[in-house]
């Protein structure tokens, strides 16, 4: 086997790959062809412009690196490839959609991410047809908030306590109080789960912007900002 002669200097094109595959995915995929291929779709939708972005199985199957890397035997590629995207499907690592072509029905595959989702959603209510007009396309439908990237992205990583967190809330309030309750917390710099929570309990005690909805009442008003840091959730704040 030859050896790696390291990467070369200067800057390089970088792949975006999600943290939370490094912590929760890897240690459980046991099965080589799916590591090969998840990774290979990661690279494959990084290459790809716009918002809403899937690789077609038809290209994964024509590559052939990818069914090299598989299956030596080109007549028995296919059945690795299919069986390794099966395995990452199963796993809720990509997400499978049947779409109707003049031809015969093709296999499109998304990331398991809440674009992905919202984007099979639009699929079957026949609301988008992602094979037309090229490969990437624009679905018409609002995408739903992520509390999760919303808290990696505002407040700090993920641990597994405030993940258990995150998702017990998402049972409890709306996503769009959570997504306002740790916009507060940005504003105010007190990026700390308990003092989004306490805002949260609140909401659910006096109801959204207290028991009368006035303007001076909302989060963005100075005296609102002053409540959250000075008032009920100040127990919370670290001085």
């Amino acid at each position: 086997m030859p050896g790696f002669k390291g990467f070369p200097e200067g800057r390089k094109r970088q792949v975006a790959i999600p943290a939370l595959f490094f912590r929760e995915l890897l240690p459980a995929i046991n099965h080589l062809g799916e590591l090969k291929v998840t990774l290979h779709v990661f690279w494959r939708l990084d290459q790809i412009e716009g918002s809403f972005r899937f690789v077609r199985w038809a290209d994964l199957v024509q590559d052939p690196e990818l069914t090299s890397w598989l299956d030596p035997d080109p007549s028995a590629a296919p059945d690795r490839l299919r069986e390794a995207l099966s395995r990452a499907v199963e796993r809720g690592i990509l997400l499978e959609a049947n779409i109707d072509a003049p031809q015969e029905t093709e296999q499109v595959y998304f990331l398991n991410s809440p674009k992905g989702r919202a984007a099979l959603r639009a699929i079957a209510s026949g609301r988008w047809r992602p094979l037309e007009g090229g490969t990437e396309g624009s679905p018409n439908f609002e995408e739903p908030i992520n509390i999760f990237q919303l808290y990696e992205e505002n407040i700090g990583p993920l641990t597994p306590l405030i993940a258990d967190s995150l998702a017990e809330a998402e049972e409890t309030y709306p996503p769009a109080w959570i997504e306002e309750a740790i916009g507060i917390a940005v504003q105010n710099n007190k990026r700390h789960w308990r003092y989004i929570v306490a805002i949260l309990e609140r909401w659910r005690r006096e109801g959204k912007h207290g028991r009368k909805e006035k303007t001076e009442d909302r989060p963005d008003s100075e005296a609102d900002r002053r409540r959250y840091v000075e008032g009920e959730f100040s127990d919370f704040i670290e001085r």
